[in-house]
């Protein structure tokens, strides 16, 4: 990932807790900015090859798109490849590191396959920044909420 867009978080919830969350395919909307409904996921969810199927955008003008795991550690990491069509695909990596405080979660990101890619990396990188982000913020409440 060349132009890879990084965004760290510090989450008060111990990696299982947020990992149960990334691992709950149908609360994939709740946290990723943009999906807004789920429409199934492959019961080997989060295993490689497993995949989500969801809309993004917002109702009534949805489009049904799928996000695939390309790599999975439980408990650590997360690879996922997602497919926004007509942009193309992303490549994104959410990693998971033990804190005295709970969790840092770091999430890399960069287009892979499009005509985003096509964008320069700079630009790319201010529209992914905010967004994951608040993907981040949205994590933490769910990931916090299953520990309190």
């Amino acid at each position: 990932m060349h132009d890879t867009v990084v965004v760290r978080r510090t989450i008060n919830a111990g990696p299982g807790r947020v990992w149960a969350v990334l691992a709950d395919g149908w609360l994939y909307p709740s946290w990723v900015v943009g999906a807004s409904r789920m429409r199934d996921v492959d019961q080997s969810w989060p295993a490689p090859g497993s995949q989500l199927h969801h809309s993004v955008g917002l109702w009534p003008l949805l489009l049904d798109d799928r996000t695939e795991v390309i790599g999975s550690i439980p408990g650590e990491e997360l690879r996922l490849r997602a497919h926004g069509w007509p942009a193309g695909a992303a490549e994104v990596l959410i990693r998971l590191t033990p804190v005295e405080d709970g969790t840092e979660v770091t999430m890399e990101e960069d287009a892979v396959q499009g005509p985003a890619k096509l964008v320069p990396g700079p630009l790319r990188q201010a529209g992914v920044i905010p967004r994951n982000r608040e993907a981040l913020r949205r994590l933490a409440f769910l990931a916090e909420g299953r520990a309190a």
